[in-house]
């Protein structure tokens, strides 16, 4: 990473990472070698950023307690706390 000034620092998953500030979560996970990070909700399939452009909604995370949020348009923040999801993040309605 660069300076200090250019790093954020996150948790996925509980694990503390870092990213250049002004990334997307996508492009930080990518950078840590993480590819996956939702399941489908019909068959608990591994999904990542497919489209990487907003369109496919493959990429979906929880962002902070908000599901749902595509990871290819959610730049990182300092201090987020991102999370896997199971589904499309609504609990029993389909996860």
């Amino acid at each position: 990473m660069e300076e200090d000034a250019d790093v954020v620092r996150f948790a996925f998953d509980g694990r503390a990472l870092a990213a250049r500030r002004g990334q997307s979560i996508a492009g930080a996970l990518w950078g840590h070698g993480i590819v996956a990070w939702r399941t489908t909700r019909g068959g608990g399939r591994p999904r990542g950023a497919f489209c990487g452009m907003g369109v496919c909604f493959d990429c979906l995370v929880v962002v902070n307690g908000v599901p749902g949020q595509r990871a290819c348009l959610v730049r990182v923040s300092e201090g987020d706390a991102v999370t896997s999801q199971e589904g499309h993040g609504h609990g029993a309605l389909g996860s």
